[in-house]
């Protein structure tokens, strides 16, 4: 988006910069190149606006995969909340079920004191049925009273025993459906990790390619360094010495122009006069010159220099193709002129 805002501007300037030329008279109309460059701008501008559209439908379609994802994991709480408020509810009936066999056990044991009381009076009955013949049928009335009671009793007995055994049977049912509930949610956390060791394995190989790449890349860098610290070696090498093959050849020329203007019968003199031979006295004026001396020091120096400035830029932050570029153009700007001076003295010597 920045390199798009970038573009727009220079779009802008463009066309103000045309629209500013086609009124002023005093200014010339644009030139081929402004136009070309006006036309790569709009290609970049498309280009750009083409994958700001890409970007977009890919995370338009990223969006939605989260949302779905989103409503998974809601319609899955919801359905452990569900879960949850059905084992809440069964066991408050679990609870209900169990106060209401303690009040049957309760009326149980009401019922069998009753029992033994009226089983006491029919004993005592019995035993003043002798004593007491005038009151046999009030007794066999109330005996038949007791019996009928007591079926009666009897009846609610097992009654109360046959509705127990029906809510234990519910109970059962109650707990089985408990352990399946428990079963489904430990499927659930398994197939959960399971998923999880899988994401967990996509990022894995994710980092190790990419730390691949990294590792080929530092050594694509490493072998760019080295070649360049080559090529700058070669070409100061190559530069010295067209360097020393130009001063032999001055050295040459003048060697020759001092044996033209001196001829041997005069070599000979001098030399018998200072008492030394022709060799010598070749030698002795051969003396390199002080300043021919300080120039060529000034040389090494300068491409001592430069091969630094090299290394600094190799060493330095991005980006430095163009100072690079222009260090080594300079260099190679120096060298074609020395072999442009180095084939002019040859043909002079020729």
């Amino acid at each position: 988006q920045q390199e798009k805002e970038v573009l727009e501007g220079k779009l802008k300037l463009r066309e103000h910069l045309s629209q500013t030329a086609g009124k002023s008279e005093a200014t010339p109309a644009p030139s081929k190149n402004s136009d070309l460059e006006m036309k790569q701008l709009q290609c970049k501008l498309k280009n750009s606006n083409n994958e700001i559209s890409k970007q977009s439908t890919t995370i338009k379609s990223l969006k939605n995969e989260v949302q779905e994802k989103e409503d998974r994991v809601r319609e899955l709480q919801a359905k452990i909340s569900r879960l949850e408020r059905d084992l809440s509810m069964k066991r408050h009936l679990i609870e209900d079920l169990r106060s209401h066999l303690k009040a049957n056990q309760e009326n149980e044991k009401t019922s069998n004191e009753t029992l033994e009381s009226l089983e006491r009076k029919v004993k005592a009955l019995a035993e003043d049925c002798s004593n007491k013949k005038n009151c046999i049928d009030s007794l066999k009335q109330r005996l038949n009273v007791a019996t009928k009671e007591k079926s009666h009793y009897e009846q609610m007995y097992h009654k109360a025993k046959d509705e127990l055994e029906k809510k234990e049977l519910k109970l059962k049912n109650l707990e089985s459906k408990m352990i399946e509930t428990e079963y489904a949610m430990t499927e659930l956390e398994a197939t959960a990790s399971q998923q999880l060791q899988g994401l967990a394995k996509q990022t894995g190989q994710a980092l190790e390619t990419v730390q691949k790449k990294l590792l080929l890349t530092n050594d694509k860098v490493e072998e760019f360094m080295t070649f360049v610290k080559a090529l700058t070696r070669k070409l100061q090498q190559s530069v010295q010495e067209l360097r020393t093959k130009i001063k032999q050849a001055k050295k040459m020329e003048e060697e020759r122009a001092c044996k033209k203007g001196l001829s041997q019968e005069s070599v000979q003199l001098a030399a018998s006069i200072l008492n030394v031979s022709t060799t010598d006295l070749e030698e002795i004026l051969e003396v390199e010159d002080d300043e021919e001396t300080a120039k060529t020091k000034m040389e090494f120096e300068k491409d001592k220099e430069w091969l630094q400035y090299i290394q600094k830029l190799l060493e330095a932050q991005f980006p430095f193709a163009s100072p690079l570029m222009d260090a080594i153009l300079e260099k190679l700007n120096e060298k074609k002129k020395l072999v442009e001076e180095y084939s002019s003295l040859m043909k002079h010597t020729v």
